[in-house]
């Protein structure tokens, strides 16, 4: 009796096999933290072998690299399309914050690689420190025409701090929506968008704030 042929296994191209592993790690680093995330894991999650990573990833350092330039890149795409569109500037944000969580919430892992903070690894955490810096300082000067961003004069380090406030207030919602995962989206912009867009709309009409010079 003869049997059925065994249908040989379709070898992935190089690009597919790369999007796998980027996929896995992601997700592992995610549930388990940088040095609890092993390449043997990731491999077995992205279904290759653990040579094939090391193919494609010299090392777990520049995989990490990978994954943070990724979903930085990702998120700086999202700024870029919704603030360079022809709409006044409160409507452009909130499509921008909108899609931003957007993004969060259809990659839950990613968040947590990007915004969960230091890993105990110094030369670890300087490479999170340089992809992060350097995202920040593609998207300045493309936001300079924004309200908030002209609010500061011109300072440079004004610019920076409206940039913190922005980063602060989106990942630190970020990571705690994963605590939260039944609060709906929608809450999370519009909370965003009435701490964030209200109050420098306002400074952007000229208002700002100054101490009263009380005790």
């Amino acid at each position: 009796m003869s049997s059925e042929p065994t249908k040989p296994r379709r070898r992935l191209p190089a690009a597919e096999r790369r999007e796998l592993i980027e996929l896995a790690a992601t997700e592992v680093v995610a549930e388990r933290g940088y040095h609890g995330a092993g390449m043997s894991e990731i491999a077995r999650r992205a279904g290759v072998s653990v040579p094939v990573v090391y193919d494609h990833f010299p090392s777990k350092q520049a995989l990490y690299r990978r994954l943070l330039e990724r979903h930085f890149a990702d998120l700086q795409a999202i700024w870029i399309e919704h603030l360079g569109a022809d709409a006044p500037a409160g409507e452009r944000l909130g499509r921008a914050v909108e899609a931003w969580f957007a993004y969060v919430e259809a990659h839950p892992f990613a968040s947590r690689v990007l915004f969960r903070g230091a890993t105990g690894d110094p030369e670890v955490d300087a490479i999170h420190r340089e992809v992060e810096t350097a995202s920040r300082d593609h998207m300045i000067p493309r936001l300079q025409s924004e309200p908030a961003m002209q609010a500061t004069g011109g300072s440079p380090a004004g610019r920076l701090l409206v940039w913190e406030v922005f980063r602060a207030t989106m990942q630190g919602l970020a990571l705690w929506w994963v605590d939260h995962p039944e609060v709906p989206r929608e809450q999370l912009v519009a909370t965003t968008m009435n701490a964030l867009w209200i109050g420098y709309e306002r400074v952007s009409a000229g208002e700002t704030w100054t101490s009263s010079g009380g005790g």
